[in-house]
């Protein structure tokens, strides 16, 4: 599938004036968070923005990095989510900001707070690029830049079984969006 098959859900317009309002919401935060634990894949191009933005508004957090893996090379979830690369010792007593790029059914996002916990953060904030908002999630996201999202996405870091990752817009697989 090429690019011009994937349709537009998010020009990198309206994703870099989410990203900037986010980004003034988490400086405002009473209690700002002190470090950013992105999780790779996914997350990693909406993380870079991210953080780029934070430090337009006098925030510059250092970064640790989780990797964790649930879909593989498919478009399903497996069971288990596996821990690729746990959190370091820096996020201990330390308010985490943890950014993904999905929240689907909230496994990874629970799994990923509940390891953050576990290293001893201080407290856990979320962020995401697009919060499904599914009903029977296991949570959803503190912060996100799109949500009620049915498509599955790609593009913006994230992929279609490692596909189209490099897209700069969000973009919907298998979506014809002029007839929805």
């Amino acid at each position: 599938m090429t690019r011009n098959q994937v349709p537009v859900l998010f020009s990198e317009t309206e994703i870099r004036a989410r990203v900037t309002q986010i980004a003034y919401a988490i400086a405002a935060m009473d209690d700002v968070p002190e470090i950013a634990l992105p999780i790779l894949v996914g997350g990693f191009v909406f993380a870079a923005d991210l953080l780029r933005a934070l430090h337009a508004c006098c925030v510059s957090l250092p970064v640790e990095f989780l990797q964790l893996q649930s879909y593989g090379d498919k478009r399903m979830a497996r069971g288990e989510i596996q821990v690729l690369m746990g959190p370091g010792q820096n996020i201990r007593s330390r308010h985490v900001l943890l950014i993904d790029g999905v929240l689907d059914h909230g496994r990874t996002l629970a799994r990923a707070r509940d390891l953050a916990v576990s290293a001893g953060a201080r407290a856990v904030t979320s962020v995401v690029a697009i919060d499904k908002r599914r009903s029977g999630a296991l949570l959803t996201a503190d912060f996100a830049a799109f949500t009620h999202v049915a498509h599955f996405v790609v593009g913006y870091g994230m992929d279609d079984a490692g596909k189209l990752r490099a897209l700069p817009y969000i973009g919907a697989v298998g979506a014809n969006l002029t007839q929805e």
